[in-house]
């Protein structure tokens, strides 16, 4: 039996990866304020048709259930956490949400992405100001800090400073001119320069094609790009200069200007970000910004919207890069014995440590001690129960990382079990 396509089973350790992630995130975002929200894995398909039409249905699951009805599975937290707030007509601005939890994308499956995966997500609702996007990216900056991950550069842009830039070079505001070099823009990181041109030079000058994209280029600070082009002729400028003094005001300083990110979505209205590692190829790990345009799709003019959402799996893919994760859980024990007559104390350790929160593993197959030790290897330390030290009264314990052993006495074990997670303790 075979899953489908771009589906997979989640195994223990990643699992355990996963709710890593999660522990952190959550923490963080109650820190900030944020209340969590699972909004429904299942919507109206028109819902998620509100702003990017019938083209969706091509990036996701979507079928007709016993009903009759066009439902979809959803593809973000984005769009069930702006329905349900845009439909709440009474609810206390400014409104911040968290999620995290799995969504599914008809995608191509790739490196870090299936077709079900996992994302964390922050939003707020309310009166649009960029105190918003600078709590939204702070959260950002320190939930990756958290996590123990460097070389973490937050890339910072605004649609209309692009747009502003594309009529000005093809002297035109013509929608359709600035979505396709909007696409375009978002290409540069996965084709070719030559590439692009090609793709679109049927309809556009070859010339500003090459503008456009040389423009995408540009990154750096305030000092750098105002000292080689002239932002004057660029709209919300002020906002991008008014953002990094709000982040150097909340001590955020791992932020640039990148003139190529414009997400690539549509509803995307403002200041957009995305989040990458400097010395990793995955791509971006997390990405967001401002988006009132999809809350006006929902008859909501009078609601701003700006948040964030981070790919799950890549993170962790990219933690593993840096050898943040470890196999080894730092306070798992696993309780071994020698021998059948040593069972009964091992199970009885067993209770002990679990009755202290203490996880706790052991062999109920009868194993030979090599092959308990190798299932071992997960645990941070191990309790070894032999007839030479259980007649003077002590039980052996091993560091598995560092490999140093010692012995411990039942009683000190009993008095103190959480003295198990330590050989400095005896």
């Amino acid at each position: 039996m075979e899953l489908p396509r771009g589906m997979k089973d989640f195994l223990g350790s990643e699992t355990a990866n996963i709710e890593h992630i999660r522990s952190h995130f959550k923490q963080l975002s109650n820190l900030y304020g944020f209340s969590f929200m699972d909004p429904s894995p299942i919507e109206l398909l028109s819902t998620l048709e509100t702003k990017s039409g019938p083209a969706i249905k091509d990036e996701i699951y979507y079928f007709k259930d016993k009903g009759d009805r066009e439902i979809a599975l959803r593809f973000d937290f984005t769009m069930g956490l702006t329905r349900y707030a845009t439909s709440q007509k009474s609810m206390k601005l400014p409104a911040k949400i968290s999620s995290f939890g799995g969504v599914f994308r008809y995608d191509e499956p790739q490196k870090g992405r299936y077709r079900y995966f996992h994302q964390w997500d922050i939003e707020i609702y309310g009166k649009s100001n960029l105190e918003s996007e600078s709590e939204i990216i702070e959260l950002t900056s320190r939930l990756f800090d958290s996590l123990l991950l460097k070389n973490i550069t937050i890339d910072i842009n605004h649609r209309n400073l692009v747009e502003s830039y594309i009529n000005k070079i093809f002297d035109s505001k013509e929608p359709q001119l600035v979505g396709d070099m909007l696409r375009a823009v978002d290409k540069i990181a996965k084709k070719s320069k030559d590439e692009i041109i090609k793709e679109f030079e049927d309809r556009y000058s070859k010339e500003n094609l090459e503008k456009i994209l040389e423009f995408s280029q540009i990154k750096g600070t305030i000092k750098e790009i105002e000292s080689k082009f002239d932002v004057s002729q660029l709209e919300s400028w002020n906002d991008i200069k008014s953002l990094f003094e709000s982040l150097e005001n909340r001590g955020v300083s791992n932020v640039r200007i990148n003139f190529g990110i414009v997400r690539g979505l549509d509803y995307y209205s403002g200041i957009v970000f995305e989040v990458f590692d400097k010395n990793s190829k995955l791509g971006a790990l997390a990405g967001g910004g401002r988006y009132d345009t999809l809350t006006k799709a929902f008859d909501r003019d009078d609601l701003g919207a700006t948040g964030v959402a981070g790919g799950v799996e890549r993170i962790i893919l990219t933690m593993q890069e840096q050898n943040i994760l470890s196999e080894v859980e730092h306070s798992r024990v696993s309780v071994l014995y020698v021998n059948d007559e040593m069972q009964k104390v091992a199970h009885s350790i067993t209770s002990l440590l679990r009755l202290n929160n203490i996880p706790t593993d052991i062999d109920l197959a009868g194993r030979n001690l090599k092959k308990q030790m190798d299932i071992a290897n997960h645990s941070r330390f191990t309790i070894i129960v032999g007839p030479q030290e259980l007649e003077q009264g002590n039980v052996t314990l091993k560091d598995m990382q560092s490999g140093t052993e010692g012995t411990i006495s039942l009683e000190k074990l009993t008095d103190d079990p959480k003295s198990v997670l330590s050989l400095e303790m005896l």
